[in-house]
């Protein structure tokens, strides 16, 4: 799978960003097309490989049976309304024998506008000044410093020695 002897060729590309310099709490974001991440994990896997190099290793922080957060509904007035907390954003680390990158993973349902901010956000690439008071704008502003927070502590956690239930939130890595 990692060989990488002849490019797949998908129908649809891989939508990722992937900061210039790796290394920060979020070195960019994933939106895969379905629910079905294993299924597209070959794609983004060729995709991060120069980057990388040979992938070796991924880690993902969340259960198969947790839930993916709705970021369509996570305006500023919905998050106050309904108790949004800061956590639960999906985050996988991408392992390679060169390179590690921490990816802000977007829920597939998430409406094409706020995805592409969260995208560009998670990378810190500029954002128009007009864009910048739209609610997909800070939507997409809070969903990357939650992200973030949540990577430092995971790898915190991660430092502290290896995985086990009683340093993990609800038993995931």
């Amino acid at each position: 799978m990692n060989g990488l002897r002849g490019g797949r060729r998908t129908a649809s590309p891989v939508r990722l960003t992937l900061c210039p310099a790796l290394g920060s709490d979020i070195d960019g974001a994933w939106w895969p097309h379905t629910g079905s991440v294993a299924r597209e994990l070959p794609e983004l896997i060729e995709s991060l490989h120069p980057a990388l190099g040979e992938v070796v290793d991924i880690n993902i922080n969340w259960s198969a049976t947790a839930g993916a957060p709705v970021l369509n509904t996570m305006s500023a007035g919905h998050m106050a309304k309904m108790g949004w907390s800061d956590r639960g954003q999906r985050l996988m680390v991408v392992v390679g024998k060169i390179a590690r990158a921490r990816l802000l993973v977007i829920p597939h349902t998430t409406a094409a506008p706020l995805a592409r901010m969260v995208l560009r956000r998670a990378c810190g690439m500029p954002i128009p000044v007009a864009d910048q008071d739209s609610s997909e704008f800070q939507t997409a502003d809070r969903v990357v410093r939650s992200a973030e927070v949540e990577s430092a502590a995971w790898a915190a956690r991660e430092a502290d020695g290896p995985t086990t239930p009683e340093n993990t939130r609800a038993g995931t890595a």
